[in-house]
């Protein structure tokens, strides 16, 4: 099972946060997070067809190519592809942990398959 790399702070009980950088958080940056972004450039294709953005609740349990799966299943209809891709998330957390992230997603269609 995926599961993203997590920044701890050793001197307090408090979750260990997603992530790799923070821009402007002086404490994550204390435990090895950095403030400058990645930046990867994409040119859109016509090969593309949607682009998910997601919290850390989604991306948690889910790879890249699951969440590709729910919404390619789905593409007809983005809303029910959103919905079904945070209830799998849900679904995970609930059997994996006592508590559940925030799950949020945003799904932008390019085209749809052929």
């Amino acid at each position: 099972m995926y599961r993203p790399p997590r920044v701890w702070l050793a001197e307090a009980d408090v979750p260990g946060l997603a992530m790799s950088r923070s821009i402007g958080d002086e404490v994550s940056q204390t435990v090895g997070v950095i403030s400058i972004p990645e930046i990867v450039e994409h040119e859109i294709a016509n090969e593309d067809l949607f682009f998910v953005w997601a919290s850390d609740g989604v991306w948690e349990f889910l790879s890249n190519e699951q969440a590709a799966e729910i919404v390619l299943k789905h593409q007809n209809n983005l809303q029910e592809a959103a919905q079904t891709l945070v209830e799998k998330s849900c679904d995970i957390w609930k059997k994996e942990e006592e508590v559940i992230d925030d799950i949020t997603t945003v799904i932008l269609q390019m085209r749809t398959s052929k």
